[in-house]
């Protein structure tokens, strides 16, 4: 059996993953879309080396961030790793934010072949707006899904139209949504205030341990443009950064779109997956440890 510990960010699903892998000799496998990318270490909140040294984890850090990497790729290189790891009979936890990564890995949520990349940079030099309104010709159904801001799934969904020759509506009906896999899922909550303090600590602790430099570094190495730096923490820091913007102001926007992320995850899983929610990780521990037996 496959757990798939699913929660918002900041919640501790890593921690509880780590124990259980601890107690059941098992392994964890990332399902998480910003921890693939190499040198994105503590804005994605990325597991220890001293960690991944005790406990054998898979699918984190492999990624150059400016490769083009998509859901698809992310779909092959799960199924792949589960195969293996099922022939080495390896108690796995799959962690991780990301619904959309759950989805298509472990459901008959299929893509057709990719055809060759695409230049989208008709695309890219698009405002937010004008962006999303090209969805709307494009996949209606899709777009009424999707907040004109969140520019990376509306690039995404005109992608996959492009790429495909078919819309991302049409290819989500077409799926039975059935589970490939045996796999219980286990999420984490806590309440809005905990969960938000919660956030604003990790936040903290973020800049404390380094996030200016590592995000500094990054900026010096690669377009800031890139699929990879959408991600909360990065973007506001690197538009923060390049804009002058005090550093205070900056931190309090990556906890705000922190928070407003966390209640979309909630959304997510509620209503894609059978989840079995604990409030308390201890209550959490001793359920998967009961299925496991």
């Amino acid at each position: 059996m496959i757990i798939a510990l699913v929660g918002p960010t900041g919640v501790g699903k890593s921690s509880l993953a780590m124990k259980i892998a601890k107690k059941t000799n098992g392994c964890i496998v990332n399902c998480d879309a910003f921890q693939i990318y190499k040198y994105m270490n503590i804005g994605t909140a990325k597991p220890s080396l001293l960690e991944r040294s005790i406990v054998k984890h898979y699918l984190f850090d492999f990624v150059e961030p400016d490769q083009n990497y998509s859901v698809y790729d992310y779909q092959l290189n799960l199924r792949k790793t589960l195969d293996e790891l099922k022939k080495k009979h390896r108690q796995i936890i799959l962690v991780g934010g990301t619904g959309l990564y759950f989805k298509a890995g472990l459901f008959d949520f299929s893509f057709k072949q990719e055809k060759s990349k695409i230049d989208l940079s008709k695309y890219l030099s698009m405002s937010n707006s004008d962006l999303h309104q090209e969805l709307e010709k494009i996949d209606f159904e899709e777009s009424k899904k999707i907040h004109p801001n969140n520019r990376r799934r509306v690039l995404r969904a005109i992608e996959i139209y492009l790429t495909q020759g078919k819309k991302k509506s049409e290819i989500i009906a077409s799926q039975e949504h059935k589970l490939l896999y045996d796999v219980t899922f286990v999420g984490l909550t806590k309440s809005r205030e905990s969960l938000y303090r919660l956030i604003n600590k990790r936040v903290d602790q973020m800049f404390e341990r380094g996030l200016i430099d590592e995000v500094k570094d990054l900026m010096n190495r690669y377009d800031t443009s890139l699929q990879a730096f959408q991600a909360i923490g990065y973007k506001e820091l690197i538009e923060g950064l390049n804009n002058n913007q005090d550093i205070e102001e900056i931190k309090e926007l990556i906890k705000r779109n922190s928070r407003r992320y966390a209640k979309r995850q909630y959304t997510f899983f509620n209503h894609q997956f059978d989840v079995n929610w604990f409030e308390n990780d201890d209550d959490a521990y001793r359920f998967i440890l009961s299925k496991l037996k």
